[in-house]
């Protein structure tokens, strides 16, 4: 299945893909089930059951939202690849370094990516994302997967210059529109191991990262049992596990967005997210 959240002229709503088609399930069973977080917890069998109901839309009649409006949590992997943690210099770690995005920081496939006006160091990051599908606490990494709701595209887009204010990096990582996320969420059984994808972010059509995910240094069962321990999951949190090598801030010279630039990160097996480059109004 591939869940997506969307807006139609009537307003928010939430379905699956089928094909070249968006199914509205939230017109039918919407009372009940409100939105792709809630859907996450429910059989797949009462889904299937409203979809002979469902309104078809077809691309161009919808504005695709992020998948996850509304999570409880957005927790992010910095320096998770060994090619981004040699480009920036820093040491090797024991643990995982974890930050927070706030939900209402984030944007859907297709809508911009906005460059905030107190910025002129504003940079791309793809990142593989998992959506959590139902709740837990301590868990262990054998039982981890277990607990994988799916996975989308993610580019965490980072302000850069806000993000060096200090050595905490949330300041850079929230400002309004700068995390996008879609185009949609692709069932775990239909990715067989999240550790065999491939990140691959485009810029203006010019490949600038390109990594198998095989190479996170903190694999995705081991981010979700260490994150568990020091807080709940529950059904909708999203972790983005990390960005490859080749971000805009480490090239020589740097590489910043502008307006009017696209940018796209290819998940091979999970999908592509597409965002143009606008300036803050």
């Amino acid at each position: 299945m591939r869940f997506v959240t969307f807006r139609t002229g009537s307003g928010l709503t939430w379905g699956l893909v089928e094909g070249t088609a968006i199914l509205d399930l939230g017109a039918v069973i919407g009372e009940a089930i409100p939105d792709v977080r809630a859907a996450l917890s429910v059989s797949p069998d009462l889904l299937l059951k409203a979809i002979p109901s469902a309104r078809r839309y077809v691309n161009s009649e919808i504005e695709l939202m992020p998948v996850i409006p509304n999570p409880g949590k957005v927790l992010c992997v910095g320096h998770n690849y060994e090619t981004h943690r040699k480009e920036t210099g820093r040491e090797k770690t024991a643990y995982p370094s974890i930050f927070v995005r706030f939900p209402d920081s984030q944007v859907g496939h297709l809508q911009p990516l906005i460059r905030p006006h107190v910025s002129t160091m504003f940079d791309y990051e793809g990142e593989l994302a998992v959506i959590i599908g139902k709740a837990g606490r301590a868990i262990s990494e054998s039982d981890a997967m277990e607990y994988v709701a799916g996975y989308s595209c993610y580019n965490d887009a980072s302000v850069r210059d806000w993000q060096w204010h200090t050595n905490q990096f949330t300041p850079g990582k929230t400002f309004p529109g700068t995390g996008a996320f879609g185009p949609w969420l692709v069932t775990r059984e239909e990715v067989n191991d999240p550790a065999t994808l491939r990140v691959t972010t485009r810029l203006n059509g010019t490949i600038v990262q390109d990594q198998p995910t095989a190479d996170l240094i903190f694999p995705v069962p081991t981010l979700i049992s260490y994150i568990s321990i020091f807080t709940p999951l529950a059904p909708g949190d999203v972790i983005v596990t990390g960005t490859p090598g080749g971000v805009g801030a480490k090239r020589q010279p740097p590489l910043w967005l502008k307006p009017g630039d696209i940018v796209e990160v290819t998940i091979e097996g999970v999908g592509q997210l597409r965002n143009p480059v606008a300036d803050e109004r």
